[in-house]
């Protein structure tokens, strides 16, 4: 709809403009301004035979309005896909990133719920690993998800306007050195110039491989080191591959250039520029912090939500799940139809509230409150003589030591119950108790039995 009204408003534009003049006559005809003169009447009867002429002609035009193509549009439910870990777009979803970070150089073996602390804070990461092909392959995927994310969550956001901005920043810090991370510093730790790691030996396995670099890239590293740089490019790269296993300081001096003294040079450490590759991952890295702070909410909302589920069981997950689809379920019918309900009685199998004799004639808005079941309330007459059989009144009998059987019907109080226990017992006296016997049990259809016969049934697998 906002590309349509968008289109729309710039043919607009190009009409009030009026370049061609088109504008001007049409108002011009409208006012039955013509060469001899001006007749109002005369060009709007003209106007009005050439109507009656058309629609004459296609009697079977109908009139487009535009507000009806609007109205389709928004009728259309949009197929927005979500993984489960991103809830419709509550939560992130960074778990393929987080085995990638911690399988990294760069990374650390950390847990996800200590990922979700770091993973926005590139700027903690030493240059020298920023500077390699793994790195800048990590945040580029990171970068391609929030932007997937944030246009599925935020579709009316203005994403190219936002990153535009960015750009313009970013291009004058790095022309003054103030980009976060990466100040013109000739080397990192008094140690290897940052260029040389732009090259990455660790991902070569073999000369070859290295000599797909290129022969200037090649020479770049081999004089960052202090080494030749002549030869073929086979011969560079031979060069350069003996610095992935074999330190500076133990090559043979026949290897560096003339007048070096390895990395460093008459003393002094070699100052680069950060290269085309820096920069690149730098404005990466600047687009991405940009994406956090706009879904720094959803951002928080992930790690409690990560930390909240290390703390559940499995069970408890799943039923949280169903709560939520329920809860969802229901919003979205409260959005579609907002029901009357002043006395608050509830609701029947068809969503609307049951009629209020039947409210009455059940009892459905008197508490019952159960002791023995720890001051459960239970709402109406049938839900109350209904609990005496579950499982929540059945602990509350076995922890009180008080066989749950028809005797105690009734019977809500704790009190009450260690009373007629202990008159039951006078009257048939302390051996005539038969628990095997006199205990009942109820299975999942509501069928009762003696604790003997369920024992048994249960045990041949027939309840």
């Amino acid at each position: 709809m906002m590309e349509q009204i968008t289109s729309s408003t710039n043919k607009l534009i190009e009409i009030y403009e009026d370049k061609d003049g088109a504008r001007k006559d049409e108002i011009a005809a409208l006012g039955g301004q013509t060469a001899t003169g001006t007749n109002v009447f005369s060009a709007f009867y003209d106007r009005l035979k050439e109507i009656r002429e058309y629609h004459r002609r296609h009697p079977a035009a109908r009139v487009l309005d535009a507000n009806d193509e609007y109205e389709q549009l928004l009728k259309e439910e949009p197929q927005i896909e979500f993984s489960g870990e991103e809830a419709v777009g509550r939560y992130l979803d960074l778990h393929e990133l987080f085995n990638d970070y911690i399988n990294s150089k760069f990374g650390e073996k950390i847990e996800y719920s200590a990922y979700l602390n770091v993973f926005s804070q590139p700027e903690k990461i030493s240059r020298k690993l920023k500077l390699t092909r793994q790195y800048q392959e990590y945040m580029q995927k990171l970068l391609e998800y929030l932007i997937y994310f944030f246009e599925r969550t935020e579709p009316l956001q203005d994403l190219d306007r936002i990153f535009s901005k960015v750009v313009t920043e970013f291009e004058e810090q790095w022309t003054n050195g103030k980009v976060e991370g990466w100040e013109n510093e000739g080397q990192e730790n008094g140690n290897i110039p940052a260029e040389h790691s732009a090259i990455d030996l660790d991902y070569y396995t073999a000369v070859e491989e290295l000599m797909e670099v290129g022969p200037e890239r090649l020479k770049e590293a081999l004089a960052a080191l202090g080494l030749k740089t002549g030869g073929t490019v086979q011969q560079r790269a031979e060069r350069l591959y003996l610095t992935k296993h074999t330190p500076l300081e133990k090559l043979d001096r026949k290897h560096f250039a003339k007048g070096s003294h390895g990395p460093q040079q008459n003393g002094n450490a070699l100052t680069p520029q950060p290269s085309a590759d820096a920069k690149e991952i730098a404005l990466i890295e600047a687009k991405f912090k940009r994406l956090c702070d706009l879904l720094q909410e959803i951002i928080v909302r992930t790690k409690e939500n990560v930390e909240k589920k290390q703390a559940l069981t499995y069970e408890e997950m799943e039923a949280e799940r169903d709560e939520e689809d329920v809860q969802a379920e229901s919003e979205s019918d409260d959005d579609e139809q907002q029901i009357y309900n002043p006395l608050k009685l509830p609701m029947g199998w068809d969503g609307k509230p049951i009629p209020y004799w039947l409210y009455k004639l059940h009892g459905l808005g008197q508490e019952f409150k159960c002791e023995i079941c720890g001051n459960h309330s239970y709402w109406g007459r049938r839900a109350y003589e209904r609990h005496f059989k579950e499982w929540r009144h059945q602990h509350g009998m076995r922890c009180l030591g008080i066989p749950n059987t028809k005797n105690f019907n009734e019977i809500t109080s704790i009190e009450e119950a260690k009373q007629l226990w202990e008159r039951i017992q006078e009257r048939q006296g302390l051996n005539k108790w038969r628990p095997d016997l006199e205990e009942e049990y109820e299975d999942q259809e509501g069928n009762i039995y003696n604790k003997k016969t369920y024992s048994d049934l249960q045990r041949q697998g027939l309840i």
